[in-house]
């Protein structure tokens, strides 16, 4: 009696303020408290109260907290707007959410409008340029191929620098399971981008360091779409089809114009020869010229097949012949979600098929997905997410193969596509036909993958609960090659290859959230438990030759198996975490972390790592000074400063280990590691300072960031002399930092009838490797090296042509000229690394249309055209056809040019020097998507929620002075190691260029 005297109940309801309908699953608190409630399906809600309560608090992701005096009342009306939802949205952090205003780490956040219907197989291409120091780079136009995605710089050499991917609270694999003999390949496709709600990425060491050992890279929080409570079921069905093309192509020589090219070789050998010999065989130079001509046109003959090429009978295009007349694409998403008052689900299929720009390439996946929340109890709630897909990568081999398509382009456009005496595709082309290839061989690479997790929580008292989580990724992959007798690969007798692989990761993470409630002016949170991570892979490989026909193309067919290998191999993780926050007054803010990790990818002398962060923020727009101003709406200052680590080396390299030697009939082992039973963690310690601001009502919104990352105790694969019977030891040596800036922006430009706003972020970063202790890591021409930034491109610097001969010219150790490239010594002629990158959006709306423009922007890195020693050298490198900036070439004396002369038999300027570097600074229009959402008389009439016409565009357009699509890095050949991986970039070698998509879609909801 005394309770029911002391209370009073209050009823309502809660709507949008754009448009006045109910909003469900709001939530209701007493100010001050943990206690309230949440709103019913049309946006009602009863609330019994204690009488001295004076405010209510009313909460919605996407939508401004709204605080509601209730004295004296007992029903009241509440609108929500989104004025300053930057401010009161939840992001995703460790183990939790957080209010962004409360947040004093670095976090940027990704929504699903932003990453839903764009034409690529990976979410990493879909959010690219969408948050500041976040570089991604796609290895080139394949489907199917790695992705590079560095935060904030690399920080490791010999250890993976790739984010930690963490989906739903489970940590993904994101190994190669593939040929390692072929180019990268990546897992993450195997995720729908559709079924993505957001994506947080966790930068500074304040967000990061709650995963501790695997945090020095960033980390990329996945959120996947879940049901809402009091929805009735709605379904949304979206279907779009693309079309695609190249986004550059290179240009080459037509007929003509090589033709002419050979001429002029021609003129110049005879004139050299002549010239340079004491005794010349020739009488006149005329009669040199002469002879050389009518050798050069020699070869011509034997390449035209007997066709009449002086006339230009053939004028062969290879690089059209690289790629499809236009690659189609095509995906379904079907999905259902709803939910009652204890339940709550989301369940959706797709399928999607993506042919690549190039030939053979094709990438198809279908699956499902499964969500589902249950309030057991008032106390009890589980839940699961679930996934299973199939996925089918047809595959082409590595940039550095003959037979790949995009080496088509050597051939000389002379030669005819078909034989004129044969009537079939030309056998007799300067370089294997790579066409065969493609018509016989296959390569098909097929991953079933089944990703979910289950959890239980339990809420002890309103401000003590406990979750526990059992999450597994089960990976298998079969690849199976196929290279007929008829093609070269094939080698007139067949090969064939099948790869199995198997990866199975396991992990539980069990914690306390505690949330005690201390009055208005206290706000204390905080999060105590474990985790626990365990992957076991396993790959095998055999291999045969021999078949006798290309009828069966599976291993049964080979008469003969040569090679097979097999391994397994399980890593550990063992983590104990602690986070709090807290709060005063909602104006100064902490918060504090600390993980200790255990793996067994480190010995016992070393195997656990402690790894703590702080933060502060300082809320100024809350000061009472402040609360007056017109102009600012929000005002936070935060700094934060903590340690992270690094694990990523693969297995036991702790230990000393031998393999076994395959000679017939002498089984036995041999030495293949030497261990170093003292390796322990790579850490980065990284320091944060950061602005957000919102002005004018928050119509003008943003937030900077400096930081700093110092990276010690690299695990770095070192040199040490052949003599000890090993090339390489793992140890803990070397430093690396890298430093930057971050901005980003949002302008609501205008409101109304006629919506138009504008989303900006840039970010700047400079990486150092400051001590290695003399060594020198190498991956092709990239070097990492003491006192310059990884991935420097050492080569010796090209001058130009001499006006006097149209020799090349190159720089001696003295800083002159020279045309010895044997005294060009190798130097630091550019770096992969772009000085900056950033993306800006303008999203426009007016009645039933919307438009949003995106742009993506790079600059100040350095592309090395590895195949320019072939395809601008004039022949000096052999008769490949050529690219057109050979046009530019020194012709006659007093040209002043940085294209050397022509020549086959007096090569110049052919070998492997910064002429081939270049500035791969580019401007890119990413996505212009275009919708018109149908009025709702019409919906009405159909009897639907809503139907959504759109037409897209991805990659449309491009500036750059690169002479073909700047966002390229062919991967070294056969090798995975993360060396090669964090040194190289910027490498092209006859690259696929990105693809140019055209979209159109529709969207239904009923």
């Amino acid at each position: 009696m005394f309770s029911f005297a002391q209370s009073k109940q209050i009823t309502g309801k809660v709507t949008d303020a754009k448009d006045g309908n109910p909003l469900p699953g709001v939530t209701v608190r007493v100010k001050g408290t943990a206690s309230g409630t949440i709103t019913s399906a049309d946006g009602s809600f009863k609330l019994a109260v204690n009488k001295n309560v004076n405010a209510l608090v009313f909460s919605f992701i996407g939508y401004s907290d709204q605080e509601i005096s209730i004295a004296g009342k007992s029903d009241i009306s509440v609108s929500l707007s989104t004025g300053n939802k930057d401010i009161s949205e939840v992001v995703v952090v460790g183990y939790g959410t957080q209010l962004k205003r409360e947040v004093t780490g670095s976090i940027s956040k990704i929504n699903a409008k932003e990453i839903e219907d764009i034409p690529v197989a990976s979410f990493e291409s879909a959010i690219q340029g969408k948050a500041a120091g976040v570089v991604i780079e796609s290895g080139s136009g394949k489907v199917g191929q790695g992705i590079k995605v560095r935060i904030r710089g690399t920080s490791s050499i010999s250890a993976s620098s790739q984010p930690l991917y963490i989906i739903d609270g489970m940590p993904v694999e994101t190994s190669l399971q593939s040929d390692v003999n072929n180019e990268i390949t990546n897992p993450l496709v195997d995720i729908n981008p559709n079924d993505i709600e957001s994506v947080e990425i966790l930068k500074d060491a304040a967000a990061t360091a709650i995963y501790g050992a695997r945090a020095s890279n960033g980390v990329v929080l996945v959120t996947t779409k879940k049901g809402k409570l009091n929805q009735k079921t709605v379904f949304s069905l979206d279907v779009n089809t693309g079309w695609s093309t190249p986004t550059k192509k290179r240009g080459f020589l037509n007929a003509k114009q090589y033709v002419d090219l050979i001429e002029e070789a021609a003129v110049n050998d005879g004139r050299i020869d002549f010239a340079n010999h004491d005794t010349p065989s020739y009488t006149t130079e005329e009669e040199a010229i002469a002879d050389y001509k009518k050798s050069y046109e020699g070869i011509l003959d034997d390449y035209s097949l007997g066709t009449d090429w002086r006339n230009q009978a053939v004028n062969t295009n290879w690089e059209n012949e690289v790629y499809r007349k236009s690659a189609k694409t095509d995906q379904i998403n079907l999905s259902a979600t709803g939910g009652n008052e204890k339940t709550r689900f989301f369940i959706s299929g797709f399928y999607n098929a993506q042919d690549a720009i190039v030939i053979n390439n094709k990438f198809t996946r279908y699956g499902a997905r499964l969500s589902l929340d249950h309030a057991a109890t008032d106390k009890l709630s589980v839940g699961i997410n679930l996934s299973i897909n199939r996925s089918q990568l047809d595959r082409i081999t590595d940039d550095n193969s003959f037979s790949t398509p995009g080496q088509l382009v050597a051939q000389i456009p002379i030669s005819p596509l078909i034989d004129p005496e044969t009537g079939k595709l030309n056998n007799r082309t300067l370089y294997d036909n790579g066409l065969f290839d493609a018509l016989y061989d296959s390569d098909k690479q097929i991953t079933f993958r089944t990703l979910g997790n289950a959890y239980a929580n339990y809420n002890f008292l309103p401000w003590l609960s406990f979750r526990s989580e059992v999450g597994t990724d089960i990976l298998n992959m079969n690849e199976d090659y196929f290279k007929s007798k008829l093609s070269q690969d094939g080698q007139g007798i067949g090969k064939g290859q099948s790869i199995t692989a198997q990866s199975v990761t396991l992990n539980t993470n069990n914690f306390f959230t505690i949330a005690p409630v201390l009055g208005n002016d206290h706000k204390l949170s905080m999060v105590l438990g474990m985790s626990y991570l365990q992957n076991d892979n396993r790959n095998s490989s055999i291999q045969g030759e021999g078949y006798p026909s290309d009828a069966v193309k599976n291993l049964s067919g080979a008469t003969s198996i040569t090679t097979g290998s097999s391994q397994n191999f399980r890593y550990t993780f063992l983590s104990y975490f602690f986070r709090g926050n807290y709060a005063y007054k909602e104006k100064y803010l902490a918060s504090f972390s600390v993980r200790a990790d255990g793996s067994s990818r480190f010995g016992p002398n070393n195997r656990y790592g402690v790894f703590p962060a702080g933060s502060l923020g300082w809320m100024i727009s809350n000061e009472d000074f402040m609360k007056e101003s017109r102009v600012i709406s929000m005002l936070k200052l935060r700094a934060s400063a903590g340690l992270t680590g690094n694990a990523e080396i693969g297995e036991n390299k702790f230990l000393s280990l031998y393999s076994i030697t395959n000679y017939p009939d002498l089984p036995g082992f041999q030495p293949f590691q030497l261990g170093n039973p003292d390796l322990k963690w790579e850490k980065t310690f990284q320091t944060d300072a950061g602005l957000e601001f919102g002005f004018l009502d928050n119509r003008i919104s943003g937030e900077v960031d400096v930081y700093k990352k110092k990276t010690t105790d690299l695990l770095l694969d070192v040199n040490i002399p052949l003599s000890t019977g090993y090339g390489i030891i793992t140890r803990n040596l070397g430093k690396m930092e890298n430093k930057g800036i971050e901005f980003s922006l949002t302008t609501r430009n205008l409101e109304g009838d006629f919506k138009w706003s504008t989303i900006f972020n840039i970010g700047f970063n400079k990486n150092k490797i400051t001590s290695l202790d003399g060594q020198v890591i190498k991956s092709g021409v990239q070097q990492a090296v003491e006192g310059e930034a990884i991935g420097s491109f050492y080569l010796p610097k090209f001058l130009g042509a001499d006006p006097e001969t149209g020799d090349a010219l190159f720089q001696d150790s003295l800083g002159k000229s020279t045309t010895a490239f044997s005294r060009a010594p190798n130097m630091v002629v550019g770096n992969s690394n772009p000085d900056f990158t950033g993306g800006f959006t303008n999203n426009f709306s007016y009645k039933g249309f919307d438009l949003s423009v995106f742009f993506t922007f790079v600059h100040g890195n350095s592309i090395f055209n590895q195949a320019g020693i072939y395809q601008t050298t004039g022949f000096s490198n052999g008769l490949d056809n050529q690219t057109l900036d050979i046009m530019n070439r020194w012709q006659k004396k007093g040209d002043i040019t940085n294209v050397p002369r022509v020549s086959l038999s007096y090569p110049t300027g052919y070998q492997a020097t910064s002429r081939y570097i270049y500035d791969g600074s580019y401007m890119r229009l990413k996505n212009v998507t275009l919708g018109y959402n149908l009025p709702k008389k019409i919906v009405s009439a159909l009897k639907i929620q809503g139907a959504k016409l759109y037409v897209a565009g991805y990659n449309l357009w491009t500036k750059t002075h690169y002479m073909s699509d700047p966002e390229v890095n062919t991967a070294p050949l056969g090798t995975d190691t993360n060396s090669s991986k964090n040194i190289a970039g910027g490498v092209d070698f006859y690259t696929i260029p990105q693809a140019k998509t055209y979209t159109v879609g529709l969207n239904i909801r009923f």
